[in-house]
């Protein structure tokens, strides 16, 4: 066997010195793991930042541009989507995802300024029917094209049709994975329910 010449010897040694200093190759642990990627960071902090920004300003258009807060304007949403304009507490409370003192707190607000009523449901004693009252419907009526302007003007004329598409594809993942379902709230359960509890006709003719 020749032996290796200087340069040669030289040259592995400086090798052997390397690869010792950057020690073994490593395999990502558990810890790594549990942490965010650059990538996902970003997607995952950007939209949390844009939907509480976003959220934040719609939210001082509507204070400025009707009597009607957020909180308001979302009841008085899921109620008059609802095809009879009343619904079960639960219902309510179910479409939208809040606690029920939270509901109940908002609704009593609400019922003293005039924008919804209950009453108890007599036909089976499942508890409180919501009703959005006329003043309640004139109140959302008024307010509703401002801010659909402003859903407009600070998020969708900002995306393209291709954008848009891919949103309601990533929502009805996010969702299917979250709990199960991709019903988004329009309430077309409620809009059965309420038909079959207060009949088919009195629905129509109360759909807005």
């Amino acid at each position: 066997m020749t032996p290796p010449t200087t340069d040669q010897a030289t040259n592995e040694a400086t090798d052997q010195a390397a690869n010792q200093a950057a020690g073994p190759a490593t395999q990502p642990t558990a810890e790594d793991e549990a942490w965010l990627t650059d990538r996902e960071q970003l997607a995952w902090r950007g939209l949390l930042a844009m939907w509480t920004r976003l959220n934040a300003q719609l939210a001082r258009e509507m204070a400025a541009e009707s009597d009607l807060s957020m909180a308001d304007f979302s009841v008085l949403v899921a109620l008059t989507d609802t095809c009879a304009g009343k619904t079960r507490a639960f219902s309510l409370a179910d479409a939208l995802q809040w606690e029920k003192s939270r509901l109940s707190h908002q609704l009593a607000r609400m019922e003293k300024r005039g924008l919804i009523e209950r009453t108890e449901c007599s036909e089976d004693g499942r508890g409180q029917l919501i009703g959005v009252t006329d003043a309640g419907r004139a109140a959302i009526e008024a307010a509703a094209p401002a801010h659909v302007a402003a859903v407009r003007r600070l998020f969708l004329d900002a995306l393209s049709g291709e954008q848009i598409d891919s949103l309601a594809e990533i929502a009805r993942v996010a969702l299917a994975r979250i709990d199960g379902t991709t019903v988004i709230p329009g309430l077309k359960e409620i809009c059965t329910e309420a038909a079959a509890t207060f009949g088919s006709d009195e629905v129509d003719d109360a759909r807005v």
